[in-house]
């Protein structure tokens, strides 16, 4: 794993504080662990960090090792360790491409392709805050590579061209709709499922009635 490091101090914030639908969310998970256990819930409030501020800041991870009773650097560690947690800003719209061996062979260095055109660098975010990317491993969608993820969904099967109109529409504040961009279903072949098509194996017309031994006599 590369060293993941903490955005410079010229970006981080002064502060943080949690807002109010957090904080709720924070009780929530701290009620899930015995006293004394608290440190458990590093990797829950670290994600709620990011979903409230886009990206986890050292203040951030201050206030969850206060919170918690956790030096710093342990939950630093948790944080570097872990790549679903951003460490520096990040665009509204963050494109992680999967460049894994499956994806790759499907097609995934277009994809990269397009964001370096478009966007730039891994991490850079566009002048208007609306688009960064990065490179991740595994996402664990193998059968229908290549894959991007996007807020926390997958879209599936793309090629230079579906991954450009997702982009547009992105930009165009359109709604982006995860999935198959090939509209295969589920993880089934290209075209549609080739076995197990018979309806009757599902609605219940194959099935006989039986006669369970032993059960007691009705009263």
């Amino acid at each position: 794993m590369s060293t993941r490091r903490l955005a410079p101090d010229e970006v981080q914030p002064a502060s943080f504080e949690w807002s109010k639908e957090s904080r709720a969310k924070c009780e929530f998970w701290l009620g899930k662990y015995p006293q004394g256990r608290q440190r458990s819930a590093v990797i829950p409030f670290l994600w709620l960090v990011q979903k409230q501020e886009g990206w986890v800041s050292r203040p951030a991870l201050e206030a969850i090792g206060q919170e918690l009773g956790m030096p710093y650097i342990r939950v630093l560690e948790v944080a570097t360790f872990y790549t679903m947690f951003h460490l520096a800003p990040v665009g509204k719209h963050h494109l992680q491409v999967c460049g894994t061996t499956p994806c790759m062979l499907r097609g995934s260095g277009e994809l990269i392709k397009v964001c370096k055109n478009r966007i730039g660098d891994h991490h850079h975010v566009t002048k208007d805050g609306l688009l960064s990317w990065e490179e991740m491993e595994c996402l664990g969608s193998c059968a229908n590579a290549p894959v991007v993820a996007i807020h926390d969904y997958y879209h599936e099967d793309l090629d230079a061209e579906s991954f450009n109109k997702i982009i547009d529409d992105l930009l165009a504040g359109k709604e982006v709709k995860p999935g198959s961009a090939i509209g295969r279903q589920g993880s089934a072949p290209e075209g549609g499922p080739t076995t197990l098509k018979d309806p009757s194996l599902y609605d219940g017309s194959l099935a006989k009635p039986v006669k369970i031994p032993n059960l007691p006599e009705k009263a």
